[in-house]
């Protein structure tokens, strides 16, 4: 099963004040352990793609997992994501796409797959009251749409736009698909 995760945290997390991927979460993980360790119980090779500044995190990557360095974060975004998609395997069957100011429960990632794999979408995401959220699923017939994101082209979120009508939207009654813990209160407020 090629089935691989992108987690983009190479970024400076400037908003939260502290490195977001050393920030405890459940269980007395990280939130970087913690999110890998989701992915890989799914099945998933995840790759976290760390920037030079927090590159010492590759300690709390899992076994089974891949950490791919982004030496040029102060670009964007988008060169974290084309680093990853650099070291995932072209015939990957799903890509799941997140961040690490993105995480989920595992139930929430098994029914987007589920979703996913019964539909065989282009793209599958997550949504709350219609609202988009994360994170996304590409088959592989997304591939070189994906390798031709530009930071000044709004990256994936073009992506997101140009494909809209394709994407196969998950319901879900569950807020927390639209989670992102940008702030110290943000974090206080989730990480009980």
């Amino acid at each position: 099963m090629a089935y691989f995760t992108i987690i983009l945290a190479a970024g400076a997390s400037t908003r939260m004040g502290t490195c977001k991927s050393s920030l405890l979460w459940r269980e007395g993980k990280t939130l970087l352990t913690y999110q890998l360790e989701q992915w890989l119980n799914l099945g998933f090779t995840p790759l976290v793609v760390l920037g030079s500044h927090n590159s010492h995190r590759q300690k709390d990557c899992p076994i089974g997992s891949l950490v791919v360095i982004n030496p040029h974060t102060s670009t964007g975004k988008t060169s974290s994501l084309l680093a990853g998609l650099n070291q995932t395997p072209p015939d990957f069957e799903i890509l799941a796409i997140s961040a690490i100011d993105q995480p989920r429960e595992l139930n929430i990632y098994q029914q987007l797959l589920q979703a996913h794999e019964e539909t065989s979408a282009l793209i599958t995401a997550p949504t709350h009251q219609g609202k988009i959220g994360h994170p996304l699923l590409f088959a592989n017939d997304m591939r070189s749409h994906l390798v031709n994101i530009r930071e000044e082209t709004l990256g994936l979120r073009q992506i997101i736009k140009d494909f809209y009508p394709l994407i196969h939207k998950v319901e879900f009654q569950n807020p927390d698909v639209l989670l992102d813990i940008n702030t110290p209160e943000i974090y206080q407020k989730y990480s009980i």
